[in-house]
């Protein structure tokens, strides 16, 4: 390896972290009971309310994503209620786990690893069985990178008339694609620090409309751990935590907000990483003219998150290719989490490539850079997808 300067992760989480959230957090631990850090935990909410686009709860907790899958999870549902589960891949599937290991009875529509859902499928499903309490879908899924339209299933839902909750886990989404909690019609809406966010993992977030909050008062799941509304609406500081803060993840959030919201603004944070993203694709179609094995998980551009793309080899050139571009380059690129096949049962023919956080077009096209004098080095056909994706970056 190439020792000297700094090795690039380009996994889908944890991200890049700026500077300076690192520096944020680099201080001594605060007063957790009065003073600068309730102030400042004060201004938080706004602020995240704000990169949801909603207008009503949040709640916060010291989590990973599969943490904010149980807080959700329990405050939704109660045991033996019904929830239909709209899978686009790995998290699709593991959020299905997650709530059927609560004792809800639960319903999978699985739509493979590389398309968004069939929405005459789900309508039929909705028009089957009208107790689902809540249909559950992720925005885009890590794993596959499949970009699910929101608004089409809300639109399915109103046509239904079905009085189900929809609840979208934006883990890899937020920050990174568009989501407008309100205006799109969602109810709950779930995201973890360590990707858009620009936080180190720990800290997990569930936003949820009031509607919400009203159908599952009574739900016999919620523990007082994970129970949202005091977290939501505390009388004291130590609610919002269910004890101790975590004190410098906050700074750290802190910092990352006013980066993506008053400094950038959301709008650009969008549109730079659907210029990043295009800017990969743009490499994988072009290394493909030399190599047809090379090609996108996702062929419908619309149905491609922002934040993270997957791409297959032909087996086993996935794997060959990242061990050497973090070898001999100091790129770390995704292995291709839950991308198993028979003829590929370990995935040594995916990978996935993140451009999500504190990325910007030097970083993108570095770590592309280093993939193709990987591919180079390696013997493995390709065409010039260097080139393409540098035309991306020239155009805007």
């Amino acid at each position: 390896m190439f020792t000297p300067g700094r090795p690039y992760l380009a996994i889908p989480g944890p991200s890049v972290m700026p500077d300076r959230v690192l520096s944020a957090m680099h201080q001594a631990s605060p007063n957790i009971y009065e003073g600068a850090l309730v102030d400042m935990v004060e201004t938080l909410w706004p602020d995240l309310r704000l990169l949801a686009g909603t207008r009503h709860n949040v709640a916060a907790y010291i989590a990973n994503g599969h943490g904010t899958w149980e807080a959700a999870n329990t405050n939704l549902f109660s045991r033996n209620d019904k929830a239909l589960v709209l899978a686009t891949g790995n998290f699709g599937h593991g959020w299905a786990n997650s709530v059927r290991g609560l004792g809800v009875e639960v319903t999978v529509l699985d739509f493979g690893r590389s398309s968004q859902p069939d929405w005459a499928m789900v309508e039929q499903a909705l028009r089957a069985e009208p107790n689902f309490k809540a249909v559950l879908v992720t925005h885009v899924d890590t794993a596959t990178t499949v970009k699910t339209d929101i608004v089409a299933l809300r639109d399915v839902m109103d046509a239904v008339g079905h009085k189900a909750l929809l609840a979208v886990d934006c883990v890899a989404s937020m920050g990174c694609d568009r989501f407008l909690m309100d205006d799109w019609g969602v109810d709950v809406t779930v995201a973890a620090s360590q990707k858009g966010m620009m936080t180190p993992p720990g800290m997990g977030f569930v936003w949820f409309s009031d509607r919400a909050a009203d159908r599952c008062a009574t739900s016999d799941l919620r523990t007082p751990y994970w129970n949202w509304t005091p977290r939501a609406h505390a009388d004291e500081f130590w609610q919002y935590w269910y004890g101790t803060a975590p004190t410098h993840h906050l700074f750290g959030l802190r910092e990352a907000l006013t980066m993506i919201l008053r400094e950038e603004g959301l709008p650009q944070v969008w549109a730079r990483h659907a210029l990043l993203a295009r800017t990969v694709w743009a490499a994988f179609e072009g290394w493909s003219t030399g190599n047809p094995a090379i090609r996108l998980n996702v062929a419908d551009p619309a149905s491609r998150g922002h934040s993270v793309t997957a791409a297959r080899f032909g087996m086993p050139d996935a794997t060959r290719l990242r061990r050497w571009c973090e070898g001999q380059g100091g790129v770390t690129l995704g292995i291709g989490l839950g991308m198993s096949t028979p003829e590929d049962p370990n995935a040594d023919g995916a990978l996935r490539v993140a451009h999500m956080g504190h990325v910007n077009p030097h970083m993108t096209l570095g770590a592309l850079a280093v993939m193709q004098a990987g591919l180079l080095a390696l013997g493995i056909a390709h065409g010039d997808g260097l080139a393409a994706a540098t035309a991306v970056v020239a155009q805007g």
